[in-house]
């Protein structure tokens, strides 16, 4: 089969054609011929604007399967993520039965294998998620783990994390952490300031993040170890960031589109779905977010992609689950929330970063190549609507909201499947 997409801008830093209008020719899911013009092809997509990018992974994503499975499953959440131009993600540990071990590792990747893109399970940092004791890491690795992270319940522990960094070293490994000191704000349900006392709801204070990350921060330059920070919120936590990678430390972040997108003035209707954590932070929390994101101190958008059902969401503030659905919405809301980012910029901040930080296999655009793509535009606005969800749930704060950019579509494992 001949796929031919017709002068579309290249979006791949590793690419000797980046920034370039070309046609690209793929036969039988490789890349043949990048040329000024092609004509022959079984199949030619012409697009408005697009421009291709190696395909964009997501690095925590929960997909809830197996025990959980009426918030998501390995199907609904594949299904969302080509939807969001999605061709790789990493899924989260907290299951039931958490994922572990050997055995849940390779339950997901058998389960993936069907689906149309690659599903690669993150593997607990702790057995059980419980913080107490370190789980069996090098064997999930070997069984197809692509890093380690305790997912939603952040590691605790200084001491098993400091372990954990040392162990993951032997295979050069990474740990994925949520900043969150839960002794610290253990009852808040938003950012602390002056939001949450006009709304008389208890807060989580930007420390309860920061200490966290330095802690860490200190913790991976004594193992020498590759750790990356997820969920990043506040400034402080941007300035400890970047004083350790100028020092030189294998340190990494990412940051969510919903914080890019709200902060915590959103929250005066109490809608529960901007109840996630880390909580959304003031707005000039936000405005630095957007900052780093443009200067490149973030490495990662991340979709924090938390699906929740119905009961847990449609209940008091108090009451309601941490998280919302994110995948569909990542693209649109940070091209929304950042319209400057230039193409090459989405690239890195979707793909290219990630691949080199997990060591995952290279996606680049050049003649030989396999083809795992993701097309998208930064031109067009479209209204995000509840009938467009390709999840089991609904918990996203975007539902009738305006977003700039579109995801055209992705090709991967020899499949081209458009929007």
């Amino acid at each position: 089969m001949k796929i031919l997409l017709k002068q579309v801008t290249i979006a791949d830093p590793n690419s000797t054609y980046n920034g370039l209008v070309k046609d690209i020719l793929i036969i039988d899911g490789s890349i043949a011929h990048i040329r000024d013009e092609i004509t022959e092809a079984d199949k030619v997509m012409q697009f408005k604007n697009a421009a291709v990018s190696p395909g964009w992974v997501d690095v925590f994503t929960h997909f809830c399967d197996p025990g959980f499975e009426y918030r998501e499953t390995v199907e609904s959440g594949a299904a969302a993520a080509v939807s969001g131009g999605y061709t790789r993600v990493f899924t989260l540990p907290n299951t039931a039965p958490v994922i572990h071990s050997k055995s849940q590792v390779e339950y997901i990747v058998q389960k993936s294998a069907g689906t149309a893109i690659h599903i690669q399970p993150l593997g607990a940092v702790t057995k059980n998620i419980e913080g107490k004791d370190l789980a069996e890491m090098y064997d999930m690795y070997s069984s197809g783990a692509v890093a380690f992270s305790d997912g939603i319940n952040p590691v605790q522990s200084a001491g098993l994390m400091v372990k954990a960094l040392q162990y993951v070293k032997a295979f050069n490994g990474v740990v994925i952490q949520v900043p969150v000191d839960k002794s610290i704000g253990q009852f808040g349900l938003m950012h602390e300031g002056i939001i949450s006392t006009q709304l008389g709801l208890p807060g989580i204070p930007a420390m309860a993040e920061e200490l966290m990350i330095a802690r860490d921060i200190k913790l991976a330059r004594y193992a020498d170890s590759k750790l990356h920070f997820t969920g990043v919120t506040t400034a402080k936590s941007l300035e400890y960031i970047k004083r350790a990678k100028d020092a030189g430390l294998q340190v990494t972040c990412s940051v969510t589109p919903y914080h890019l997108f709200f902060c915590d003035e959103d929250l005066t209707t109490y809608d529960t779905n901007l109840k996630v954590n880390p909580p959304l932070r003031s707005r000039a929390d936000m405005m630095n977010l957007r900052e780093a994101v443009k200067n490149g101190l973030v490495d990662c958008i991340a979709s924090h992609h938390i699906p929740q059902d119905w009961d847990n969401k449609t209940c008091e503030f108090e009451y309601a689950k941490n998280g919302m659905v994110g995948l569909q919405t990542a693209y649109t809301a940070v091209q929304t929330a950042i319209p400057e980012l230039s193409t090459g910029n989405i690239a890195g901040l979707f793909a290219t970063n990630a691949r080199n930080i997990f060591s995952l296999p290279p996606a680049t655009i050049n003649e030989g190549s396999i083809a795992e793509l993701t097309i998208f535009s930064k031109e067009g606005k479209n209204i995000f609507n509840k009938e467009q969800i390709k999840s089991k749930s609904y918990n996203s704060a975007f539902v009738d909201r305006e977003l700039n950019g579109e995801v055209l579509g992705i090709f991967n494992k020899n499949q081209l499947l458009l929007n």
